[in-house]
């Protein structure tokens, strides 16, 4: 037997995701394996996180409809007044008790945590604000389960970067990798989860943080596929091909899709301003419940609004027989709850209502085309999908996921020159009418204005030569440098690129990685210098210019660095501004703000 000796120290218990920290940097596997099985991870838990959030609400929403359907009439139509309101105000109380006030709602809280917090989330209050969600559609709340799907993904990116405490950039790819995955699992679309994750979430992706966003969007799509089957979400009935001289029928369809998408996005932004704005707040679940009235009342004139209205959508596609004003009706209704609800503050998402708006609004229009010309009736369905795509693109200002995501829903890609027609018609009315999306309207009301998943105005305080590698810190490439020993010290310094000088110090050009392995693909013969290579006349920021110019300048090249030079001597090298840096002055204007804001309050 063993003895204990007194006074030993005990050794210091580890959880297991340190154990595996340890396990992996004994391993030293590559950073680009680190982050696909990462990938691959949070899509399986996305996956089957969604899967739950899905069978929590399809079940209480089936409950609903089965206890509602057999009352008598009176018994039927107060049920369908009320339900709305008790299951609006529940959820409104469990987001109150387990989740409290947040400072964004939904997506937007996500997109601004990438942008100015590393991607770090609370990720433990989304399973009450999944619960929530789930209780809201049941109870028939005009709210989709997307917006729950995209935070239960970007959350299981956020804790398994905090549980291995990985790096600012290595958590924020894995929560844009959760964004891409549940995506696509709550709506079965991988493709349109990635592009969402790009256009909406994280602005950029490099090239590392994009392969594990599309792991992640493959795992969670294959393992949803394996729990519910292959199938598209929506049945659409075959219908005549568009002659070319028939997509000029889809610009006005456009046109109102914007009209509808500006109405949507700045409806919701006033009356949630309105409610957040008041000196004494109305408590979430009073407010959410009177909201669930208000969809309840509507929804005794258009059934449609209730929960998140597939069953409308797929009615509108397989319908032989439009007819104008129900479906009317149904845009105006519809537009109403939704309003009422995301605006209230009951848990849920934009997407759905979008659809459901979207479908409605094209039926209309073949509806209303059908009284010119019965032949319009057969092609009611390219309505209907152009009109899903236009609304859902205008109101999120993400053109390509809205396409990407009606094609995924339907498995129809008959009618993709008017889809493409149709949303870049009703993107340009919104921004002419509203300018900002759903979600980057909610970070405005908040004075965040983020450009390519930057926030342009916390920049705009930081100068350029406040943050950026000076030139003994990030030391030039001479011209006359090999290929071998550039690439040498390019991994010794662990930069992607550097300036690079002539014989005379001043400035050459710039070599990065990427122009040494075009080098070494075309087999650059031996005495090729850096000054061969290098890329001559780059885009040079300014010591004393604000880094959201700078940063402005990168994203319009699509370039990951900029020569800082003298802007009264340009061939003067004075350092090198990298995205790292850029990154690194999130940090210093948040610090700014907040003391400015103590100041203000003390």
């Amino acid at each position: 037997m063993s003895e204990i000796v007194e006074g030993a120290p005990e050794e210091p218990r580890t959880t297991l995701p340190e154990r595996l920290a340890r396990w992996l940097d004994r391993l030293r596997p590559s950073e680009g394996l680190q982050l696909a099985a990462a990938g691959i991870a949070v899509g399986l838990l996305a996956g089957g996180a969604v899967r739950l959030f899905q069978w929590g609400h399809e079940a209480l929403a089936h409950l609903s409809r089965s206890g509602v359907a057999p009352l008598p009439g009176p018994a039927r139509w107060l049920a369908t007044l009320v339900l709305p309101a008790l299951g609006a105000a529940l959820a409104g109380a469990i987001v109150a008790r387990f989740v409290g006030r947040e400072r964004h709602h939904g997506v937007a809280g996500v997109i601004e945590s990438v942008a100015l917090a590393g991607g770090r989330l609370r990720y433990w209050r989304t399973p009450a604000k999944a619960l929530g969600a789930a209780v809201a559609i049941g109870g028939g709340a005009s709210v989709g389960p997307e917006d729950p799907s995209v935070q239960l993904g970007a959350s299981a990116g956020s804790m398994l970067g905090q549980l291995f405490r990985l790096s600012r950039e290595r958590v924020r790819a894995l929560v844009g990798a959760g964004t891409a995955a549940g995506l696509a699992a709550a709506f079965n679309a991988p493709i349109a989860g990635l592009f969402f994750a790009v256009e909406i979430v994280l602005g950029e992706l490099g090239t590392t943080a994009l392969s594990a966003a599309i792991l992640a969007a493959v795992s969670a799509a294959a393992l949803t596929q394996a729990l519910v089957g292959i199938h598209p979400a929506f049945a659409v009935p075959a219908y005549p091909g568009i002659a070319p001289a028939e997509l000029l029928l889809f610009l006005p369809l456009g046109l109102l899709a914007g009209l509808v998408a500006a109405a949507y996005v700045a409806g919701v932004d006033r009356l949630r301003h309105a409610l957040e704005s008041r000196p004494r707040p109305i408590p979430l679940p009073l407010r959410a419940g009177v909201a669930g009235l208000a969809v309840g009342a509507l929804a005794l004139a258009a059934p449609g609004v209730l929960g998140t209205g597939y069953g409308a959508i797929e009615a509108i596609l397989s319908s032989g027989a439009l007819l104008l004003v129900p479906l009317t009706l149904l845009v105006v209704a519809k537009l109403a709850a939704t309003v009422a609800s995301i605006g209230a503050g009951v848990p849920g998402g934009t997407f759905a209502p979008a659809l459901v708006l979207g479908a409605a609004l094209g039926g209309a229009w073949a509806a209303g085309l059908a009284l010119l010309s019965p032949a319009f009736v057969a092609s009611a369905p390219a309505f209907a999908l152009v009109g899903m795509a236009a609304v859902l693109g205008a109101a999120m200002h993400a053109p390509l996921t809205a396409v990407l995501l009606v094609f995924e829903l339907t498995g129809d890609y008959r009618a993709i020159l008017p889809t493409f027609l149709g949303t870049v018609t009703a993107l340009a009315v919104e921004r002419g009418l509203v300018g900002e999306s759903m979600h980057s309207l909610a970070l405005a009301r908040k004075g965040i204005r983020l450009r390519r998943g930057r926030d342009v105005d916390l920049l705009a305080s930081i100068r350029v030569e406040e943050v950026a590698a000076t030139a003994v810190e990030l030391p030039p490439l001479p011209a006359d440098l090999s290929l071998a020993e550039a690439r040498r010290r390019l991994l010794e310094r662990r930069a992607q690129g550097l300036a690079v000088i002539d014989g005379d110090g001043r400035l050459a050009g710039i070599c990065t990685v990427a122009d040494l392995d075009r080098a070494a693909d075309r087999s650059a013969p031996t005495g090729t210098t850096v000054a061969e290579i290098a890329t001559r006349d780059p885009l040079v920021a300014f010591p004393e210019e604000s880094l959201a110019s700078a940063l402005e300048r990168m994203a319009g090249r699509g370039v990951g660095r900029l020569p800082v030079v003298d802007p009264a001597d340009p061939g003067r090298l004075v350092g090198l501004l990298r995205r790292s840096d850029v990154v690194r002055a999130y940090e210093l204007a948040r610090s700014r703000r907040e003391a400015e804001r103590r100041r203000a309050g003390g």
